[in-house]
């Protein structure tokens, strides 16, 4: 049986700006996707780094707005309007759309909300409901919203717009987002859920370790030659039993919820484990709990700041119990790691605090 995948954030029923959204797909034991740079329309990513470049015109005191905070807004939101166009301009068809929040309970609304745009924004007069990319209610909007793209419109179903108009609502009047706490505080103004914010940071986290390059001037040896293989993997996808020592291969059939990577030539989380330790002359075995028998154990008791550069970092159900342990990437300093996270997804680089179930490591260079 080939090794399962593991956790990359919590996920759950995250509440739009005002109102229940159900977003965030989970598969095979609740992996969350993936949170790669990759995963989101270049537009989009556009968008956000727009943003974070025009928001000091509007909040000068803000500090520390970086792409990845509102892609994890957007992430939870919408899915970074995937499924949706998205013109040069910015503007997105078709328009994206929440419940209507009428009290009726769909899509986790219990509360009646008035209509205050005569449908401007949200299609109809009938009531509230929050649109765009991330989800503003119209009347939150008409006092936060903001030109992006130049046109002398601030439009929700704009990216450009919507990006900007976010930033400026995380930002408040002059936040300093490099502190965790203040961070916490603005998510929690956008969605006063705390569920909401442990699924944003989790994005955010995943998104901030993929936007990094690893820095490897420090490190030589063998050390070097399993992190440059694994590293020289990115953007292979992942494949339910793929890879192997001699590299990517195609896998098997199928993960816990029936996802086949027969037809898929890439990397389960293991396979490219084996494959990395293997140009370093290093046999190991194939699922990721047997690796943890393989080396010097490094238990979790001692947290991820025990790890060093080229080691296996583990995660398991019931961290302490070996046997429990379901994933393994591996260690490139700085709190990242090389990762084959879960179908559907490509090997990339993710932090190891996004990760569920931190089980420790395993040292063998």
């Amino acid at each position: 049986m080939f090794a399962a995948v593991c956790c990359a954030a919590p996920v759950g029923n995250a509440i739009s700006a005002y109102v229940a959204l159900k977003t965030g797909a989970q598969d095979d034991g609740g992996i969350a996707e993936g949170g790669s740079a990759a995963d989101i329309p270049p537009r989009m990513l556009t968008a956000y780094k727009k943003a974070v470049q025009q928001v000091g015109k509007y909040v000068p005191k803000c500090q520390g707005m970086r792409w990845p905070i509102l892609a994890g807004i957007a992430k939870v939101e919408s899915n970074h309007a995937i499924g949706h166009n998205v013109a040069n301009n910015g503007d997105i068809t078709p328009k994206i759309y929440g419940v209507l929040l009428n009290g009726s309970g769909a899509g986790g609304n219990t509360t009646v909300f008035p209509d205050t745009d005569n449908g401007k924004w949200d299609g109809t007069a009938n009531g509230e409901r929050a649109v765009g990319p991330f989800q503003f209610m119209p009347s939150t909007w008409e006092s936060t919203g903001k030109d992006g793209n130049g046109d002398k419109t601030a439009d929700p179903h704009n990216a450009d717009d919507a990006a900007l108009g976010a930033a400026v609502y995380l930002c408040g009047n002059g936040r300093d987002l490099t502190q965790r706490s203040q961070l916490k505080a603005a998510i929690l103004q956008y969605n006063h859920s705390d569920e909401y914010v442990t699924n944003v940071l989790g994005w955010i986290d995943q998104y901030t370790a993929a936007a990094k390059d690893p820095d490897l001037k420090n490190v030589t040896g063998k050390v070097r030659t399993v992190i440059e293989a694994a590293l020289s993997q990115r953007g292979v996808p992942y494949s339910w039993g793929g890879g192997n020592a001699s590299g990517k291969s195609y896998g098997v059939c199928c993960s816990p919820s029936g996802k086949s990577g027969a037809k898929i030539k890439g990397f389960d989380c293991s396979g490219l484990t084996q494959y990395a330790y293997a140009r370093a002359g290093i046999s190991l075995p194939r699922v990721a709990a047997s690796q943890a028998g393989v080396g010097q154990r490094i238990p979790a008791s001692l947290g991820p700041l025990a790890l060093k550069a080229g080691d296996l970092v583990f995660f398991a159900t019931a961290p302490g119990h070996d046997s429990t342990i379901y994933h393994v990437g591996i260690y490139l300093g700085s709190g990242q790691m090389v990762n084959a996270a879960r179908p559907g997804t490509v090997v990339r680089l993710d932090a190891v605090n996004t990760m569920s179930g931190y089980a420790g490591g395993a040292r063998l260079l």
